[in-house]
């Protein structure tokens, strides 16, 4: 790997473009390389992932409102891309936000943390859509897929974005752009100014994740995706970009992140180096903010020993700076404590995702986030008594630079009413590649099949999987494949009942 330091340079400087980071990220897109198969075959793993948690919320409304937006832009037969749950083949831009949108509802696909958050599989949705309206093969989205974890990972292990309350999909629009340039292998100079043009146009604050979580926590990687698409169909007419679009005296890193002062160092492969980034993250067992993955399993654990929750006096999470100031009491936001907020508000709170995971002894998508569920009385009181504390030995653990001793957990400490106090840590999710069961090929078609249940029929289900197991091989036909076969007039009828907007 190779280490570039990203700073901030003057205009009367004319920072050449080849030392330019969106440069470099295009680079690394469009160089050739050879193709790991590890890596190919965890790139399988996130289309099955990506397909799973699509199908499962397919009549969820914020996904029935994308839905209906994109297939009001329909494509010529032999055009477009498909889109979860429809028969219609659309636009791709308006595919990639359909799609972004069915993959990110459930907040259950994959996930990366480092300097910043990510969900890398994000950018599955927008290539695949690409990649269908464009007529390229399974084996073409397999490079671009593994090209857009590479730079996906690059700028989440380098560039702290949350720290200046900006949300993390300015890296998920550049790392899309790049995948998309090496699916079409396009020229460095066009990923190039799709990179700025997406960068700059998808530059967001936090507040999409913070207080009153809405519906734009799923819609907001789509829509990066969406200009992603946009950008780099600009950028193939010739069009220009903001320039230097990271190091620009008035650019991001100078007006966004760290001023005239930032200095960043991001690391990306030596030519001739294979993309091997996508085998550094990872899946979710549970349906909620990764953060809460390990305090999940670890509750499950503690179930079976506290006995009658009545007892409890108090429970606290000690636990890293991210987890506490994110989804912890640390966060200052009462919503994480009301019965009445919105599911992404509460998939975003571990004081409540700890109460229900003690009192179940398990994790559903949709029954643990019920409204009744979050009302039950018991509930709401042992929810009331959980608080967390950041611990600087979890805070190190979180960023520590061996993947091996990276954490994401806690220690949980009960306080019984008597006085008695039970504790038990857990560092890493059971499903995490450190993890007690670590998530294979196995537990990914075994997920896609508990999702799909009732959803996609048996057949449809085996369909589906012998298809993903064969991307390298797909023709462009193929890729129809890996959108699992459903009802779509009972999704249609679904639809129907939607208020109308413009299109």
């Amino acid at each position: 790997m190779i280490e570039h330091r990203v700073r901030v340079h003057p205009s009367s400087d004319r920072l050449p473009r080849q030392e330019q980071l969106a440069w470099k990220l295009a680079l690394t897109a469009t160089s050739d390389a050879p193709q790991d198969p590890q890596a190919a075959a965890m790139a399988v793993n996130r289309v099955v992932d990506n397909a799973a948690v699509a199908v499962a919320s397919l009549t969820r409304r914020p996904v029935a409102v994308a839905r209906t937006q994109a297939t009001a832009h329909a494509e010529p037969v032999g055009r477009g891309a498909s889109v979860f749950g429809s028969g219609a083949r659309v636009s791709p831009e308006w595919a990639a936000w359909a799609n972004g949108t069915a993959v990110r509802e459930l907040d259950f696909h994959d996930t990366y943390l480092a300097a910043d958050y990510s969900h890398p599989g994000d950018n599955i949705p927008s290539l695949l859509a690409v990649g269908q309206h464009t007529g390229r093969s399974g084996a073409d989205l397999l490079r671009g897929i593994i090209a857009a974890y590479e730079v996906h990972v690059a700028l989440v292990k380098g560039i702290c974005l949350h720290a200046h309350r900006i949300d993390h999909v300015a890296h998920l629009s550049a790392a899309t752009a790049c995948g998309l340039g090496a699916l079409l292998e396009l020229p460095t100079e066009t990923v190039y100014q799709a990179v700025q043009q997406a960068v700059h146009t998808t530059t967001a604050t936090r507040q999409s994740r913070k207080g009153e979580i809405s519906s734009w926590k799923a819609y907001a990687p789509a829509f990066a995706g969406k200009v992603a698409i946009e950008a780099v169909d600009r950028a193939m007419r010739g069009e220009g970009s903001p320039s230097p679009i990271y190091e620009g005296e008035d650019g991001f890193l100078a007006r966004m992140l760290n001023g005239s002062d930032s200095d960043y160092a991001v690391l990306l492969p030596e030519p001739g180096e294979p993309r091997r980034a996508i085998l550094d993250t990872y899946t979710k067992e549970h349906s909620a903010e990764y953060q809460a993955q390990a305090v999940i399993d670890l509750a499950r654990r503690l179930r079976e020993k506290t006995g009658p929750l009545e007892r409890v006096r108090s429970v606290v999470l000690h636990t890293s700076h991210h987890t506490h100031q994110v989804i912890g009491s640390g966060a200052n936001d009462p919503q994480k404590y009301d019965p009445s907020a919105s599911r992404e508000t509460l998939d975003h709170s571990i004081p409540y995702i700890l109460a229900v995971a003690l009192e179940d002894g398990t994790w559903h998508h949709e029954r643990s986030y019920a409204p009744e569920r979050a009302a039950r009385t018991s509930t709401v009181e042992l929810w009331r008594k959980i608080t967390t504390v950041e611990d600087l030995r979890w805070t190190r653990r979180y960023h520590d630079p061996d993947p091996l001793r990276r954490a994401f957990g806690g220690r949980i400490v009960i306080t019984f009413q008597d006085g008695s106090v039970m504790e038990d840590e857990l560092a890493v999710a059971d499903a995490h590649p450190a993890g007690a069961r670590p998530f294979d090929r196995a537990a990914y078609e075994g997920k896609f099949r508990t999702l799909a249940e009732h959803i996609v029929t048996p057949d449809g289900q085996d369909r589906f999987l012998s298809t993903a197991g064969r991307l390298a091989e797909l023709s462009t036909d193929e890729l129809t494949g890996l959108f699992p076969t459903v009802d779509t007039e009972a999704v249609a009828r679904h639809d129907a009942g939607l208020p109308k907007g413009l299109f």
